[in-house]
């Protein structure tokens, strides 16, 4: 079941027997653009940078994207940042193919550096992995609940050889059975 933005707050209130719960506003998609993307970026922020990962998920964010952003972190030391973008494996907005994955991981690159002045940006790709009702989702006995299923790093000063990289396979991670299951692009 799919539940509209904001749709749960009056169950919720149902449920409950609350009167009137006020929900945080939310731009109409129509409205502004960029507010939306604001919003939808500020929601998927994170690391010790996130001023600048808000940044980048602004400009990321304000165009729609086959592949789905999960999380954009920008973490730094010194003088020294790096992107993360998280991108799901499993929930895309529209099919894609292993090259057309391609192009929108280098166009997520592309966009991250004009963006920011990161160092580098890491894409990755990850799946759900299916936990039981008896095993341990944290603390030190912790399972993992994803697997990483692609992954690729580049930095500001390989930005222009990526793409050529990316497309013959070199140094970057693709999960074969993951990549198969794609399907021709």
């Amino acid at each position: 079941m799919r539940v509209a933005v904001l749709s749960g707050v009056a169950l919720v209130a149902a449920l409950l027997g609350a009167r009137a719960i006020v929900a945080p506003a939310i731009p109409a998609r129509d409205a502004n653009p960029n507010a939306l993307a604001t919003v939808d970026a500020e929601a998927r922020a994170a690391g010790n940078r996130r001023a600048v990962a808000v940044r980048i998920g602004e400009a990321l964010l304000a165009r729609t994207w086959s592949a789905q952003i999960v999380k954009i972190r920008v973490d730094g030391a010194g003088g020294h940042n790096v992107a993360g973008i998280v991108l799901s494996g499993v929930k895309f907005h529209q099919r894609l193919g292993p090259s057309a994955f391609s192009d929108e991981v280098i166009a997520l690159v592309a966009g991250a550096f004009a963006a920011s002045d990161v160092d580098e940006v890491d894409v990755w790709a990850t799946i759900p992995l299916p936990v039981t009702a008896q095993e341990v989702e944290s603390g030190e006995y912790l399972r993992p609940t994803a697997r990483i299923v692609y992954a690729a790093t580049v930095e500001r000063s390989e930005a222009s050889s990526f793409a050529g990289r990316l497309r013959t396979g070199d140094d970057v991670f693709w999960d074969p059975a993951w990549r198969r299951s794609l399907g021709a692009s």
